[in-house]
């Protein structure tokens, strides 16, 4: 696995490595002793799986609220997405930051979230199936967000949403 940091303290974009031959490649995505080495938690809970119907599908920002913070590993098993993440933790040098990276079915890569962090994506593509590696188990108690156009963090989406929850759009502005 190769480990590409991102702007955002502690967040990885994750491309596996390939061993390739005439049958294809085989690559590892998800290694406790890899991860560890990184400084990262390994730790998963569970595992989920997001499918939407739409190009231009956006689920966003979601947290989850102390103490039931959330590391993820996300990638992307079928079409395409812009994932992007937020530095929430006030502490960080990267606090208030965005990173987005495209994550598609070909490349195989993912992006390592580390608590504290929003997370969302808009799709690029119909009938894109998202999987999320989740270390804590779902609180919806400390469910959160922070709008997607929040003007506090000026993420540049690649296009307009077309399909977006009541509830994501309804998140209130940022009041770091």
């Amino acid at each position: 696995m190769i480990f590409e940091p991102t702007p955002i303290t502690g967040a990885f974009v994750v491309r596996p490595e390939r061993v390739v031959d005439e049958r294809g490649y085989f690559a590892r995505t998800y290694c406790v002793r890899e991860l560890t080495e990184q400084g990262l938690d390994p730790a998963i809970s569970q595992a989920s799986l997001s499918f939407n119907r739409r190009r231009g599908t956006l689920r966003g920002m979601h947290f989850q609220a102390a103490p039931h913070e959330e590391n993820k590993i996300v990638s992307c098993q079928r079409g395409s997405f812009f994932d992007v993440i937020v530095d929430l933790r006030r502490e960080s040098p990267s606090y208030k930051r965005w990173f987005g990276v495209t994550l598609t079915e070909d490349e195989a890569t993912a992006l390592y979230i580390p608590k504290g962090c929003a997370h969302g994506f808009i799709t690029l593509a119909d009938d894109t199936l998202v999987h999320y590696f989740i270390s804590g188990f779902y609180h919806p108690e400390s469910a959160r967000g922070v709008r997607f156009d929040d003007p506090a963090f000026a993420i540049e989406w690649p296009l307009p949403p077309v399909v977006i929850a009541a509830r994501d759009r309804a998140f209130p502005d940022f009041a770091g």
